[in-house]
């Protein structure tokens, strides 16, 4: 049964990576704001998460299906479903019955290594979690959901179900304005969540290095697009003065943290300094773009 799970969980992730790397290609071009580009990604985080998907005779994986993949019906009688099956092992599915006995033995070793390091991580990252919530215990209050600890560098939310905007001690005296504003459109959006079920997704195919270039991109893009809310509601008249908020703070984030400085400075600056608000016709074209983008890549073949 086991090795049955790791059968699909590998497919699933070159299906993935497939996904991922075209959305690699439109990240590209920069004309695109990165709080579109960051709902792009969404698309390889659930073909790692989700074994089936809808059959689409635009999908990019009809294409593919004629080279390589075979689709494989979810059900005998429901054919708009499918997963794809790019490995092509087995002789018949459910149960899975493969073309070679040495390859029951190989995916059954195989998936009780990828459950030990996929535990191995969750717990490690459970217990740094737990520790970091633990630690920021000891804040003091300094108004409304802000909090002061010499435990962080660089302001921060932390906390999923309650989260809280901690800051260093030495911003106590600062014009926090800015800083404030950009965390709490990090609350708002529920980024550390989104930032921990990515993190969680990775984990879970922690054998193909293309799901850690996602997620570091993913959480960059998430930066990014934070970045652009902000100055969506500031105007683009004071991104020199959100710029320069982002130069005086210190970098320092972690999977469960969205931290103000929080990815490359260089890149943020960019960024926010090159930054327009788009028009209804822009948002028009993105939105489309998007939804195309979502039914090439995450449907099936059919």
């Amino acid at each position: 049964m086991l090795g049955e799970a790791f059968y699909w969980v590998f497919n699933m992730s070159i299906t993935a990576a497939i996904a991922g790397v075209f959305i690699l290609a439109v990240r590209l071009v920069k004309k695109i704001p990165r709080r579109i580009t960051v709902f792009l990604w969404l698309i390889p985080f659930l073909r790692m998460a989700l074994p089936f998907g809808l059959n689409s005779p635009y999908s990019l994986m009809s294409l593919l299906s004629r080279i390589t993949a075979k689709p494989i019906a979810a059900y005998p009688d429901s054919a708009p479903f499918s997963m794809m099956n790019f490995v092509t092992a087995a002789d018949s599915y459910f149960p899975i019955t493969y073309k070679e006995a040495i390859l029951d033995k190989v995916f059954g070793a195989a998936s009780v290594v990828w459950l030990v390091v996929f535990s191995a991580i969750f717990l490690t990252q459970t217990v740094v979690c737990f520790s970091t919530l633990r630690e920021m215990r000891g804040a003091a209050h300094l108004r409304d959901n802000v909090w002061l600890s010499d435990r962080v560098m660089s302001p921060a939310v932390y906390g999923i179900v309650k989260p809280r905007i901690v800051l260093p001690p030495s911003f106590r005296d600062r014009d926090i304005e800015l800083i404030i504003l950009h965390e709490t459109m990090h609350i708002r959006r529920a980024d550390n969540l989104w930032r921990m079920l990515a993190f969680l997704i990775a984990a879970a195919h922690w054998f193909n290095p293309l799901c850690w270039v996602f997620l570091k991109l993913f959480l960059e893009d998430l930066e990014l697009s934070c970045d652009e809310r902000v100055l969506v509601k500031l105007g683009a008249a004071r991104a020199g003065e959100y710029a320069l908020a982002l130069l005086e703070s210190k970098q320092s984030a972690t999977v469960f943290a969205s931290a103000f400085g929080g990815a490359k400075i260089r890149t943020r600056i960019e960024n926010i300094l090159s930054f327009k608000k788009m028009t209804w016709f822009s948002l028009s074209a993105f939105i489309a773009l998007t939804a195309a983008v979502f039914v090439v890549l995450l449907t099936n073949a059919v």
